[in-house]
């Protein structure tokens, strides 16, 4: 009797495992399928594609003749961390071939979108996508993460000093590298080293006014870039 429940536990055991496991391979964790369709419709180089998360996402969909204008294709997703967009580098940046790619990206791991992550992680995530740029003969622009006095959906975390932190590294690598960075964390912070209600109303993710100064920091950078090639 004791060995008939000892293998009914094991068996029901391994089949939550087992179905588990299905739904972990199911998932689109890094969201390839988010651009998979537009990216097969593009028929000419972008000149620009910009990586990132929900600050990204919402550039595009706020700013769309920025975009259109300027032959820029935005690529950010809301909610994803570096190692989600790393996943999905090749596919959203590389295989596009454009000029220059434009990364944005960190904040939500400070946030621990998808759980904790260390300075060095965030890093090297950002790191290896401009390697993986370059290797491909791709301008790497590396934007500063703005400025966050306090997470809406993760109160508590001071994020502050961290993003100064991964900041002056970020900075320190596009120098050493090659890179461009931008700066905007201190251009639009504020003295709480966050963002204002007028560039962003829940301190994160940039209203109207806040996206146009994103545009008159980057613009100024991109044209610099475009002007030596």
């Amino acid at each position: 009797m004791r060995l008939f429940f000892l293998f009914l536990f094991l068996s029901t055991t391994l089949t939550a495992q087992t179905e588990k496991y299905k739904d972990l391979m199911a998932q689109d964790w890094p969201n390839l399928n988010r651009y998979k369709e537009a990216n097969k419709k593009i028929d000419s180089k972008p000149k620009v594609v910009f990586m990132g998360n929900s600050i990204t996402e919402g550039w595009a969909n706020n700013s769309p003749e920025f975009f259109s204008k300027n032959d820029y294709l935005g690529r950010g997703i809301g909610g994803q961390t570096t190692p989600q967009m790393l996943l999905r580098f090749r596919q959203d940046v590389i295989d596009l071939q454009p000029k220059a790619v434009v990364i944005l990206a960190g904040t939500n791991d400070i946030a621990g979108n998808t759980g904790y992550s260390s300075v060095k992680m965030i890093t090297d995530n950002i790191a290896s996508m401009a390697q993986l740029a370059k290797a491909n003969e791709i301008n790497v622009i590396i934007c500063s993460i703005l400025p966050v006095y306090d997470y809406p959906w993760r109160p508590g975390l001071n994020p502050s000093e961290k993003i100064i932190e991964i900041n002056e590294w970020l900075k320190n690598y596009s120098e050493e590298n090659g890179h461009t960075y931008v700066d905007f964390h201190s251009e639009m912070k504020n003295d709480q080293n966050g963002l204002s209600k007028e560039l962003a109303k829940d301190g994160v993710h940039p209203t109207a006014e806040g996206y146009l100064e994103m545009e008159k920091i980057l613009q100024k950078t991109l044209d610099k870039v475009f002007s030596k090639n």
